[in-house]
């Protein structure tokens, strides 16, 4: 891609009010670590510093503005940065430095508006750069959330589903096993897997849970393995046994979710099917799906076509800091290329990186060398 390419992106972010940042390409592992999870640390470049602590390379750009924002003598006061530049990640096909560029809005609290202008402003960099057939999905994580909200099952069950949104696979292997044993007689392979003290402490009260751990592991002469304690590995026990357990309700909000989860579609047509399927679940969705629709008509004033765009109720980003709104953008003559442009709002980023405050995030990156 040449200079000018570059140079008239940069800009572009400038005349929307995006100030351009260069973060420091050498960033400490423990974040990416702690945020993305440890499956990112085979694709990162690691080092160390002068007093051991291990280092990388910035895999992305996200997490280091952010990181640079918190510096700031006001970080709750909102601001607009752009980026444009290398980052640094292993991968099995092509170069392991290539380069990146995108925007981050922080600390806007007009939601549907901020969402609705980096969604416009990514589409208006994508066709600078030669996109012009541009395929746009949606998809919204608070609607998922909300629909969890409602579901009569154990707390346990919703908080692993929503870990696992925007992993399909995963989260139909979890629906699965929340519904329980098949009707063709299968047995619950998870009762081996949990143990017999899962078992034995299901339905106890969890205080005195602990102390059966702590007492049994007393005896056996065994110290906690890996930092945990006593609590932390009877919690982990409960929290296996009570995914173990099925009733007719876990197995009903399992039936409700997978139903949910096939949603898609026009963004109007989704959101008419979203308010039919929460009123034959029973659930309430009616501040999700105003924000969501809100959000639409914000998208319909910057001139966008809803009918271009289309939403999959299981779209969703991996990362746990992601709240809301997602979007990708992908080249419908080249779809093999994969995502070009990905975004969406994080709110729990600027909480999870020390922010004493809360300080709602959106943004988007773009995937340079796929253009």
């Amino acid at each position: 891609m040449s200079q000018d390419a570059y140079a008239g992106l940069r800009g572009l972010f400038a005349e929307a009010g995006h100030q351009p940042v260069t973060p420091a390409i050498l960033q400490p592992a423990k974040v990416f670590l702690d945020l993305i999870g440890e499956d990112i640390r085979g694709r990162m470049y690691l080092t160390a510093d002068a007093s051991g602590a291990e280092m990388c390379l910035r895999p992305d750009f996200t997490i280091p503005v952010c990181r640079a924002h918190l510096e700031r003598d006001d970080p709750a006061a909102p601001a607009r940065y752009s980026y444009c530049g290398p980052v640094f990640r292993q991968r099995r096909e092509g170069a392991g430095e290539f380069m990146q560029a995108g925007v981050e809005c922080l600390g806007r609290t007009d939601l549907e508006e901020a969402d609705a202008d980096i969604l416009a402003l990514a589409l208006e960099a994508s066709a600078h750069l030669g996109v012009d057939d541009a395929a746009i999905h949606i998809g919204d994580e608070g609607l998922f959330r909300a629909v969890l909200d409602g579901l009569d099952c154990p707390p346990v069950w919703k908080r692993r589903l929503g870990d696992l949104f925007g992993e399909r696979a995963r989260l139909d292997a979890a629906l699965a096993a929340m519904a329980g044993p098949s009707e063709t007689g299968t047995q619950d392979t998870g009762a081996e897997e949990r143990g017999a003290l899962a078992d034995i402490l299901e339905g106890v009260d969890p205080a005195r849970a602990q102390a059966a751990v702590a007492d049994l592991l007393r005896l056996a002469g065994s110290r906690p393995v890996a930092g945990r304690t006593a609590a932390d590995i009877a919690e982990r026990m409960l929290e296996q046994a009570m995914l173990a357990h099925h009733d007719a309700a876990t197995t009903r909000a399992a039936e409700i979710v997978t139903r949910y989860l096939a949603i898609s579609g026009a963004p109007r047509a989704a959101a008419d099917e979203v308010e039919r399927f929460a009123a034959d679940a029973g659930l309430d969705l009616t501040d999700a799906l105003a924000r969501f629709t809100a959000r639409l008509d914000k998208l319909e004033a910057h001139g966008l076509d809803l009918a271009t765009l289309r939403f999959a109720a299981d779209f969703g980003r991996r990362l746990d800091y992601y709240t809301g709104f997602v979007f990708e953008i992908h080249s419908a003559s080249r779809a093999s290329a994969g995502q070009i442009v990905g975004g969406g709002r994080y709110d729990r980023l600027l909480a999870l990186l020390g922010a004493s405050t809360h300080i709602p995030a959106t943004g988007f990156s773009i995937w340079l060398d796929r253009i």
